[in-house]
């Protein structure tokens, strides 16, 4: 029998090799208990600097460097970070030996570049969600991650919510739910896919680098838009499927234990937005699992409707989850609905994960190797949208076959 495929995943889901004669680890600074973390961020928008604040609020951490291509934004998060150093170019904020992590919050075409460099300079990697790009990306940071021994959680909060880990325990592990064979996902009305650019923008700013905004994709001239709002260009990022049905199909890996979809199939399109976005602005895809299950996503920008949500169907009951509680009904007749609703912001809970995981050296909550599954989960989604077929997958392999 060929073992190919199973050597190849557990190289990229262990620790790396102890052969390597030269690591990250060799010249990285070792965490004491009541040691602060020098922290580093790359990427100083609105999510960037949110989740700056959450790692200053929890008392551990001193942001020393802070890096964007726009001043504007670096300027701005260094009112929060008011002994950092700005820089227009991450691979500058890299050379502070001072520091011992760093916090990607880029357009999602920068990730790659920014996480494996990141982890090849000896530093943790806290990195926004998706991990990656394009489907081809994620065994590159997995590998860097690894060879270099280096902590790298993916910002899929929902990982360290306490009100999801109760979820599993109490209802999915309970066994409560029966036999399950759908699990439904939504998001409707997302905000962020909508964003405008403010007249200020149309010339482009003199301190913006637009170069360097671009970074690997082709080249084109100033787009204030398309900066602004690089969630609804593909070049940039995989679009409504990437950014949110990401952080659901996170959750459905995690509550099942169980992260290789077999077969995508997806349709949508730009139905209502004509303002010359790629990304679809309504979407709906489906993936199938080998254990008999299938998860699909829906998605619309369209007005009037809102909400997000994941709701795990079996043969006794259901579970219903968003960012504020969980409901379970069982599937008896009169049964009423059980509620607990989360005590915590998400993100909290992730960074403390992430704080911990960088002194104890254990693997985080939402491992790299997690963030490429859930990612990569995505992508074969948004490939089949663009591809307009059915997609067959080797999980383990990580090949999308011929049908």
């Amino acid at each position: 029998m060929n073992k190919t495929p199973i050597a190849r995943r557990d190289l990229l889901r262990s620790a790396g090799s102890a052969s390597l004669a030269w690591t990250a680890a060799s010249y990285s600074r070792i965490l004491g208990a009541n040691d602060k973390v020098n922290l580093g961020l790359v990427g100083a928008g609105g999510r960037g600097s949110f989740v700056m604040g959450v790692f200053l609020r929890s008392g551990q951490v001193n942001v020393t460097a802070v890096c964007d291509v726009f001043a504007d934004r670096t300027d701005k998060a260094l009112q929060q970070a008011k002994e950092a150093k700005g820089f227009n170019d991450h691979r500058k904020l890299l050379e502070h030996k001072t520091l011992d992590a760093v916090l990607i919050a880029t357009p999602d075409h920068w990730h790659t570049g920014c996480a494996i460099d990141a982890l090849n300079a000896g530093k943790d990697v806290y990195v926004e969600k998706p991990l990656t790009l394009t489907i081809e990306e994620g065994p590159k940071i997995v590998k860097a991650a690894r060879v270099n021994n280096r902590i790298c959680q993916v910002g899929m909060q929902q990982r360290s919510g306490g009100h999801y880990l109760r979820a599993k325990e109490e209802i999915i592990k309970a066994g409560k739910l029966g036999k399950i064979t759908l699990a439904r996902t939504w998001w409707h009305g997302n905000g962020a896919h909508l964003m405008k650019a403010p007249p200020h923008m149309a010339t482009k700013p003199s301190n913006l680098d637009w170069a360097r905004f671009l970074g690997p994709v082709k080249w084109r001239d100033y787009d204030p838009q398309q900066f602004w709002n690089f969630r609804a260009y593909l070049d940039f990022g995989g679009g409504q499927v990437t950014d949110l049905f990401t952080h659901w199909i996170d959750v459905v890996h995690m509550f099942l234990d169980q992260d290789n979809p077999i077969s995508a199939v997806a349709a949508g399109g730009v139905y209502h937005y004509k303002d010359g976005r790629t990304a679809p602005d309504t979407i709906n895809a489906v993936l199938e699992y080998p254990s008999n299950w299938q998860a699909t996503f829906e998605a619309t920008l369209a007005p009037g409707i809102k909400g997000a949500a994941v709701e795990i169907c079996g043969t006794e009951g259901k579970l219903l989850i968003d960012r504020g509680k969980y409901e379970f009904l069982s599937a008896e007749r009169g049964a009423q609905p059980l509620v607990v609703k989360s005590e915590k912001e998400q993100t909290i809970e992730h960074v403390a994960n992430f704080l911990d995981c960088c002194r104890t050296r254990k693997l985080p909550n939402a491992d790299v190797w997690i963030g490429h599954r859930s990612a990569q989960a995505s992508h074969l989604a948004n490939i089949a949208y663009l591809q307009k077929r059915r997609l067959k997958f080797d999980p383990d392999r990580e090949e999308i076959l011929p049908l």
